[in-house]
């Protein structure tokens, strides 16, 4: 499967009809960006093919378009139909279900399209599709929301299709809102290592610190389920694992010891200034302390994963490299924490949502 289908530049169904209205995000709602780390930009430049001008002008770009986001999903409410950021023109364009509310958008800056589907209904979708799980043939590997084709994505292994439209049938959704894309992919847990600064758990496997908050760190859940105690990079005892959760989610909250001080850093020195959800299509990086720092983009959101270990909902997709021992690992939009990196295959690496974590556990993000 190529990375395109599952972070919607290209899908199976057809978008849904509505010419774009022309827009733009003012030039003073895109004040300059400054990054608070030595190594993103030179990544960005890397992985994402630009000049360092180009990387600090997308950056102040994208983080105007995640607060033109926000505000535009608060006051379209039901008639909101999801939002992607092209990097190409440096605009967000906004599904709108409601023709008489596409002025509304225009006149913020953004590009707007009529789409069929709004988000929460796309979301219902999902919700569906995971109630039914269980019952879904092994041969369907993940499903979730694609903005930009204002589907939601079913994805199956090859020759398979028969047998996801039967579990589509058996879930009682409506078919016109789901694509199915064939990939011979299958997404897999990337254990050992993952996020910045590496730590051990029981002397058995390693895994990597994702973002500080008070009195311990977030990671991936995944890297709890066998429980123990934790020793840092350094093998200095650390403490112990407390909240956690997988399958059905993938976070876990470490509690460390008075020997560490958790800190609003990521090891690169990337300062975490808070957590708001960067758009679809934002550039992201991420540390890990197999690939170390990598760089690519924030694709579908909502995304429900199956791995042979257990099925995680509410994953988001991008394109940054990772490898096996980068779980659990940071993923930043300029200095806004996104999540924890999961799990994923050569093409898709899986992240879950800060937030989500954050509030399960009842931590707070400690910032830099």
């Amino acid at each position: 499967m190529k990375i395109n289908k599952i972070l919607g530049i290209a899908v199976v169904a057809a978008a849904s009809a509505g010419a774009l209205v022309a827009g733009s995000i003012p030039a003073s709602a895109a004040p300059e960006f400054t990054p608070l780390n030595a190594e993103m930009l030179p990544a960005m430049q890397r992985d994402l093919g630009l000049t360092h001008d180009q990387a600090v002008s997308r950056l102040a770009t994208e983080n105007a378009a995640a607060g033109l986001e926000q505000s535009l999903t608060a006051a379209l409410g039901d008639g909101f139909g999801g939002a992607t950021f092209d990097a190409a023109t440096g605009k967000l364009s906004v599904g709108v279900t409601d023709a008489a509310k596409l002025g509304q958008v225009q006149a913020s800056g953004a590009d707007a399209k009529l789409v069929r589907f709004s988000t929460k209904q796309l979301d219902s979708t999902v919700d569906k599709l995971n109630a039914g799980e269980s019952a879904a043939p092994k041969s369907v590997t993940s499903w979730g929301v694609d903005t930009a084709s204002n589907r939601v994505t079913i994805t199956v292994a090859p020759g398979q299709v028969s047998a996801a439209e039967g579990y589509l049938t058996k879930s009682g959704v409506d078919k016109t809102s789901v694509s199915v894309v064939e990939s011979a992919e299958i997404p897999q847990l990337q254990y050992d290592v993952r996020g910045g600064d590496a730590y051990y758990i029981g002397g058995r496997s390693r895994c990597s610190v994702g973002f500080s908050v008070n009195g311990g760190f977030l990671t991936a859940g995944h890297c709890a389920a066998g429980g123990g105690s934790l020793a840092g990079y350094n093998q200095v005892a650390m403490g112990s694992f407390g909240t956690w959760r997988f399958p059905g989610s993938d976070y876990a909250r470490a509690n460390v010891n008075s020997n560490w001080v958790p800190r609003g850093l990521i090891n690169n020195n990337t300062r975490v200034t808070g957590s708001t959800s960067a758009a679809t299509g934002a550039s992201a990086c991420k540390s890990g302390s197999t690939t170390g720092w990598t760089c690519g983009t924030i694709g579908a959101k909502n995304q429900t994963v199956r791995y042979a270990e257990g099925t995680v909902t509410g994953m988001t997709a991008t394109d940054i490299r990772s490898a096996a021992g980068d779980s659990g690992g940071s993923i930043i939009a300029g200095n806004q924490a996104q999540g924890m990196l999961s799990g994923g295959n050569t093409t898709v690496t899986y992240f879950f949502p800060i937030g989500p974590a954050l509030s399960a556990t009842g931590s707070t993000l400690v910032r830099g």
